[in-house]
């Protein structure tokens, strides 16, 4: 009788020690537990959840590690948490991120330098805009990536950008050119070039200017419409010269985007407003 009263208590011991364990270590063990995990679905959990630390040990080390996994997605969800701390101190780290041998990932990594206003994320930026490196991984077909969830790249983070303000300056009477984006981010055939070319938009120095007139004229109809939309709202009529070829584009899109830009131009240019 005894027997039977004591056994059921003895079975709930190991929940009691494991509730009195420091919260901290069990913290330590179930993120451990999860970044090691075979699975990379729950390896890229890890690595998600990692970003809701800070800068500091343990981790650092632990994204740091996880840069390394044979996971793309994985090593996305590392570079993006690593961003998402606004810290100098990861850029060490995202530096790294460049080197991979993955564009998905490097483009990542590339993007999120840039938000930390790093030098080394707008030239890597350029360098895609420019064709010089590639954002889509060629060794791959779609169907096989879409299988292997390494698509995960750059729509979802970019939209979250949006929503923060991609730094433009609105001009009073003229759209900001949300509907415009939406509608490039929403189409399935837009590249990871053309999302740089709408990533840089914000920017007004020569080089950036220069690469956007010469996305003009890319082969890639996405990057040409990317390219008018960043131009548009530069808010420059000095560029409508440049846009004015674009009326005649063989895609719709290209036209109708080029067509809204120039009157925007124009009006700009009535109001003095440049």
């Amino acid at each position: 009788m005894l027997q039977r009263l004591i056994w059921p208590l003895l079975l709930t011991l190991p929940a009691f020690a494991q509730e009195a364990r420091p919260p901290a270590d069990r913290s330590r063990e179930i993120l451990e537990a999860g970044m090691q995990d075979h699975n990379p679905d729950t390896r890229k959990l890890a690595a998600t959840a990692l970003g809701l630390g800070g800068p500091r040990q343990p981790f650092l080390t632990e994204l740091e590690g996880m840069l390394g996994d044979k996971d793309v997605e994985v090593r996305v969800a590392a570079i993006t948490s690593l961003a998402d701390w606004k810290s100098r101190s990861a850029i060490p780290l995202l530096r790294k991120g460049l080197d991979d041998t993955v564009p998905e990932v490097s483009f990542a990594a590339a993007k999120a330098l840039y938000s930390l206003n790093d030098p080394a994320g707008k030239t890597a930026l350029l360098a895609i805009l420019s064709g010089e490196n590639k954002v889509a991984s060629g060794f791959l077909t779609k169907q096989k990536r879409d299988a292997l969830r390494m698509l995960h790249t750059p729509r979802t983070t970019l939209m979250l950008g949006v929503k923060q303000g991609l730094g433009f300056v609105p001009v009073p009477g003229l759209g900001e050119g949300m509907a415009s984006l939406q509608g490039l981010l929403s189409d399935p055939g837009v590249s990871g070039r053309a999302m740089t070319a709408l990533l840089l938009g914000k920017e007004k120095d020569p080089d950036t200017l220069f690469a956007l007139r010469e996305a003009l004229s890319d082969k890639d109809w996405s990057v040409r419409a990317a390219a008018i939309h960043s131009l548009a709202l530069r808010n420059d009529p000095a560029v409508e010269p440049d846009l004015i070829p674009l009326l005649d584009d063989k895609r719709q899109d290209v036209r109708l985007r080029a067509a809204a830009a120039c009157l925007r131009l124009e009006d700009i240019r009535k109001r003095g407003h440049h």
